[in-house]
């Protein structure tokens, strides 16, 4: 099946009105127009229109009832259902900010997000109060805990607790401007604490916007998730839903061997995945339920170039790529009919983009820099980071927003990412970009999954380690590996380190984490070509 963008403006809710950009506007909008058809659904109970308007007003005036105020924070601890929505919602019908936490968070790091976002009421699933032991509520704002029943019993908390509330009366919106905060959402601090990211009302409206008409959505599409809510993939896809008329489905959690069955269950006609989940489901045995779904299009921002014919092919549906992040928004990336693979796109409508060295000076084209961003419209982007005001000031220096990537801008206005600027690797005064690494290794029939990233020598440099998942009953030398990786890589970024592993470490949303594997460094399983006698060929 063929998938071709649609443009914007033939969006049901294209180009509001500034004031209508705004959670209790768009869901009156809908309720008004589609008020029977579903809006929403995590598969074991659904919302028409008309009753996710209902559910949103009743969800804030619950939350009213308990003493939350316009600007209080109301943290979520909870999975992909629909009391996840309803306090979404509800606080935004309220004016108050939603904070959704990472179900991954533990220790230290839910103790910041706690701390850090002032939030005063803790809403968590009692399946996720084991993760609070180790947190001193005490010590944060927090003066209330709501239970949403899970299939757990709930563990002891330190704050008076009970079980979710009844949802209350219809109560009328608050007077909400586009600015002004919906949620605050959490990056996953791997250089640092996480830092909150203030989304406001107006931000998700052109998530839905942009991300809708890249991917050609339609009043009768079938948005299936199964990508985490308290990231901003999969919360705005409600939004996506909201602004073209179309159905989301939200599904608890990930699973490769029930992926191509819960796309045909649910009818879906679009899909969500990440880079990381394309080769895990490749490498599952061909099932029938790969091409008895009707998915023709599903959004897949960092799939491996090599992957997107192989997916195509076997399981009928076409990856779009793209770019965007929690602070931004859909900002790099076009319809699929316009889509280069291996390229994250050309530049959205509505954003303004540059390649820059590290003074902010504009490198021209086929040069390598970092990506700056902003917006055109109001609120499109994320207003900073809550209660960081230097790292604000620091990300968005000379009001340009700095992603932190490297990226190279082609002549004809496509932009290729090159990596991350922590994860670029400096070698005896070579720069390495460890996603072309693991771009020449990936390309290698045996590897499934690789991370590269820079490991200290004894002589405390830099140097290329690789850790790499292999496909069901490959096997494969490192020495065969590093032949395939000279025919394409200069010498110097030749991996020194390779490492087998069953599993690489991942966050909730399937992202590698890096960090976790440079701190573990270099260990008794690691092999190291130099000690191996293996001589790199110099070309």
């Amino acid at each position: 099946m063929q998938a071709h963008s649609i443009p914007a403006s033939q969006l049901p809710l294209y180009s509001l009105p500034a004031a209508q950009r705004t959670v209790p506007a768009l869901l009156r909008l809908r309720a008004e127009r589609m008020g029977d058809a579903p809006l929403f659904s995590d598969r074991r109970s659904s919302y028409t229109g008309a009753q996710t308007l209902q559910a949103a007003a009743a969800s804030a005036s619950r939350l009213a009832a308990a003493g939350i105020r316009r600007g209080d924070r109301v943290a979520l601890l909870c999975t992909n259902r629909r009391e996840f929505l309803d306090m979404v919602l509800g606080c935004g019908w309220l004016g108050a900010i939603v904070v959704p936490i990472n179900t991954a968070s533990r220790g230290a790091q839910l103790q910041h997000i706690l701390s850090n976002s002032g939030a005063t009421l803790l809403v968590v699933e009692t399946d996720l109060t084991p993760l609070l032991a180790e947190v001193d509520l005490g010590a944060t704002a927090v003066a209330q805990a709501w239970l949403i029943p899970g299939e757990e019993a709930a563990q002891p908390l330190d704050v008076p607790a009970c079980e979710l509330p009844a949802p209350g009366d219809y109560c009328e919106p608050a007077d909400i401007a586009p600015g002004d905060t919906l949620a605050i959402l959490y990056t996953s601090g791997t250089s640092g604490p996480s830092k909150g990211v203030q989304c406001p009302h107006a931000q998700f409206y052109w998530w839905g916007i942009y991300t809708a008409s890249k991917l050609g959505m339609r009043p009768d599409d079938v948005l299936y998730t199964c990508l985490p809510m308290f990231h901003t993939n999969a919360l705005n896809t409600f939004f996506q839903a909201l602004v073209s008329d179309a159905c989301m489905v939200a599904d608890r959690r990930f699973s490769a061997s029930r992926f191509f069955d819960a796309l045909h269950e649910t009818g879906a006609t679009i899909t969500y995945l990440l880079g990381a989940m394309v080769p895990i489901l490749l490498s599952k045995p061909v099932t029938p339920a790969e091409k008895l779904h009707k998915t023709r299009i599903a959004l897949g921002p960092g799939v491996p170039e090599q992957f997107h014919t192989q997916f195509l092919e076997r399981c009928g549906m076409r990856l779009l790529d793209g770019f965007g992040s929690t602070e931004t928004n859909y900002v790099m990336g076009r319809g699929i009919e316009e889509q280069r693979n291996g390229y994250m796109g050309r530049l959205s409508d509505g954003f303004q983009a540059r390649v820059v060295d590290e003074n902010d000076n504009e490198l021209p084209d086929g040069q390598v820099g970092e990506l700056l961003l902003r917006a055109d419209e109001p609120y499109a982007f994320a207003l900073g980071y809550y209660g960081m005001p230097e790292k604000t000031v620091e990300t968005w220096k000379n009001l340009w927003f700095h992603t932190g990537d490297r990226v190279v801008r082609d002549a004809d206005g496509y932009y290729r990412f090159v990596d991350r600027l922590k994860d670029m690797i400096r070698r005896r005064g070579e720069n390495i970009s460890s996603f072309e690494v693991e771009e020449a290794l990936s390309s290698h029939p045996a590897v499934q999954t690789v991370a590269v990233y820079a490991a200290k020598s004894e002589l405390a440099e830099d140097e290329v380690m690789a850790m790499i998942v292999l496909r069901p009953d490959a096997q494969v030398s490192c020495e065969e590996l590093l032949g395939h990786c000279e025919r394409t890589l200069p010498y110097f970024a030749v991996p020194r380190f390779i490492e087998f592993t069953d599993r690489l470490p991942t966050t909730e949303n399937g992202k590698i984490q890096k960090f976790a594997l440079r701190d573990r460094g270099v260990g008794p399983a690691t092999w190291d070509r130099e000690k191996a006698g293996y001589q790199v060929r110099r070309r």
